[in-house]
Formats: C-alpha cells, structure tokens, sequence
C-alpha cells in the first residue's frame, strides 16, 4: 500500500509522543490517574478577554475570508506590540496572518527553499521544521549542539556545516526541547555569518514572552531583513485557536501573499478578530500573571529533577521544558519514558523527537502542569527510578 503514496509523506517521521499520549490516553480511559509532562501545552484555559472578542465577533458575522494577509487592525495591533516591548519599528506591510506559527513556517519553507537545498537547523530542535522542509523536496541539515553552546547553532558552526546547497539557518529563542536563548550579541553575529554566506536568516520566536529574568531580543533589533516566525499559541494561550503570523523583508511580501492565497486563502477570521484582544493591557496582565506562574514552576521542577539524578546542563531561560541527560541512569530514552508511564503514570517526551544527536539519552519534561501536579510526579518519577536503576 506504501508504493501508492509519495515518498515525501513516508519520509515524514511520526512523533514519538503521540503513540506514548495515545496510550496515556488508553490508562486514564481505564482509570489511572496519569500526569501530563510530555505535550507543549499549559494547562491554562484562553484568556476571557479573548473569548468575549471571540463571542462578539460571531454575533457581528464576522464569518467570512479576510485577505489573505490577514485583518490590517490586526496586523496593526503586532506591529504596534513590536514597538512597545522590543521598540522595533515595524510596518503592518509587512506582517502575514498565518494558520498558527506552522503556517508561518509553510509559507518560509516554501518561498526560501529550492528543492535539494537546505537550512541548517541545531539537533536538537523541532521537529516538524525538518519535515516541512522535505515538503518542499528541501532538507534540514542538522547540527549537533551541545551544552557548550548552550543547545544553539553558532557561527563557528554555521560555517563548518555550511555547503553550496546551504540557503540559511532556522534558529529558535527560546528553543524547543532545551528552552535556551539566543542574546543580542549572538543573533548579531549569526545574523553576520549567514548573511556573508548569502544565506537567510530566519528565527522561530514562538515563545517569546515567555522568559524568566530576562526579556527575550527579537532577531529584527539586529537583521531588519531577517524572517521571523511566532504564533499566537503559547504567551497568548491560544493553541487550539490556530493563528500565527511572519515577518518578512518587505520585497517578500508579494511573493509570500500569492502563497498564503493559494495555500491556504486567509487564516481563521474568529480567531483574528479574537486575538485583537490579546493586545489589551487587561489581557496582557493575565499572560504575565501566567507567566509568572510557569516560572515558579520551572523554579520547582528543575531542582527538584536534579536532586533526583538528572543532568540538566543549562538552566533554561524560556518556553516551559527542562532536557534531561539520562544516560548515566541506564537503558535508553523510548524504554524510560515507557517503563516511566507504565509503572507510575507519568508522560514525558523521549529525545528521539528531537533529533538524532545523543536524542536516546535525553528525555524532555514540560511544567505544564499546576505545582501540587508537579510534587506528585516527583514522587512518582522518584519511586520509578528506585526500581529502574537496580
């Protein structure tokens, strides 16, 4: 049946979690109480304020295609929230409504990347940023990186693993699994080595806002010509809403434009007229209250998982995962995040979701979940562990 479907879509590798959320699924069906550390989704609901705009705009029919740029007031809105917290200058011209930050990240692959070209990308990283590129018959190259460089390309790598098939480099601040940055002074220097290779530069900043003790630089503060991804699902809590936008160099727009109509014609009206709300100070206030109380728990999660035995190298500074090395345990990452779920019902995400470099030693734990959750696993991963290393 396999020789009837393209080779691309075989080439795509399923996610390891979701066969692992499929079976935690299956326990909780069957009454065990598991805890949920393995999926990139908090468990706080959307923002009221954006509910009420949700609301409002069914019962004014706003139920019909935007352009497929996006509303202008809300593309006005991101540009305007880009001068108040990066004091970026940032034309609305510029700004495409997409689907989620995926959408975004379609209309990059698509517009950046010939067939048999590629973006370095560092390993470990998303996955789904490979993936997208062997849509477009590209490829991600993946970078080894390691705690030395805190989890993120550099340019020393960037020009080892530079080929004439390189067209640029995807980099992420802060990053998915490890949660590390990238600062002012090292997106410069990225910016200087790709560009002086002729490359593109293009940022995923889909967890910006949510940092802890220090702010997050937008990679356009040093490279106007950069592309930037971000999305409306995490600072904003609107995962299942599915809206993102791009930043791109103003000569993009008109190519980027014929895609999104044709890929995709306009992202969701309600959840644009939605996320207009998300720029109110009352609504801001609720995302830095949350804020606030995600690092709080990375605050108790990352001691507590070191007092156990677990090698967290960086402390991370953004997004809401802890990269555990788990090698000196024993055994592999899929076998521990198995044996982890069966015997004390907690769901983390093995490495091999990741990557490939070192991806079955390291495990990623998400404090998604409320502090009295988090003790309880704790306990659970402790007595897990008691029996695991004998």
């Amino acid at each position: 049946m396999d020789s009837l479907f393209s080779a691309r879509s075989q080439a795509i590798e399923p996610f390891q979690v979701m066969a692992l959320l499929a079976r935690a699924k299956a326990l909780e069906a069957a009454g065990r109480d598991v805890i949920h550390l393995e999926i990139g989704e908090p468990d706080f609901p959307t923002a009221a304020p954006i509910i009420a705009a949700g609301q409002a705009a069914l019962a004014a029919g706003h139920t019909q295609y935007t352009a497929a740029r996006g509303l202008p007031a809300l593309r006005q809105a991101i540009a305007d929230f880009y001068a108040q917290r990066y004091s970026v200058t940032l034309s609305p011209e510029r700004i495409l409504i997409t689907p989620g930050g995926s959408g975004a990240l379609l209309l990059a692959t698509s517009l950046l990347v010939d067939p048999g070209k590629h973006w370095l990308l560092a390993d470990p990283g998303y996955p789904c940023n490979r993936h997208f590129l062997r849509l477009v018959e590209a490829q991600g190259r993946l970078v080894p990186v390691t705690a030395a460089s805190r989890y993120q390309l550099t340019p020393d790598l960037v020009n080892q693993y530079w080929s004439e098939d390189s067209v640029g480099a995807l980099l992420a601040s802060p990053a998915n699994p490890t949660g590390t940055l990238l600062y002012p002074d090292e997106l410069a220097a990225l910016s200087k080595a790709i560009r002086v290779k002729g490359g593109h530069l293009v940022v995923d900043e889909i967890y910006h806002g949510l940092t802890y003790g220090v702010e997050a630089t937008t990679a356009l503060a040093v490279d106007d010509e950069a592309f930037i991804l971000n999305s409306f699902s995490k600072y904003f809590g609107m995962t299942g809403w599915r809206l993102g936008w791009l930043v791109a160099p103003e000569a993009a727009i008109p190519a980027l434009e014929r895609l999104a109509q044709n890929l995709y014609i306009s992202a969701s009206t309600l959840a644009q007229y939605a996320a207009l709300a998300c720029f109110e100070p009352e609504t801001l206030a609720i995302f830095e209250q949350r804020r606030a109380e995600l690092a709080r728990r990375r605050d108790y999660l990352l001691p507590a998982l070191r007092s156990l035995g677990f090698r967290i190298e960086v402390e991370p500074e953004g997004a809401f995962y802890l990269y555990a090395d788990i090698s000196h345990l024993g055994g592999d990452a899929q076998s521990f995040c198995n044996y982890l779920l069966e015997t004390e019902y907690v769901a983390v995400t093995p490495g091999l979701d990741f990557g490939q470099y070192r991806a079955q030693q390291h495990v990623r734990f998400a404090y998604t979940q409320s502090i009295p959750r988090l003790e309880q696993a704790v306990a659970r991963i402790e007595r897990a562990l008691a029996h695991w290393s004998r």
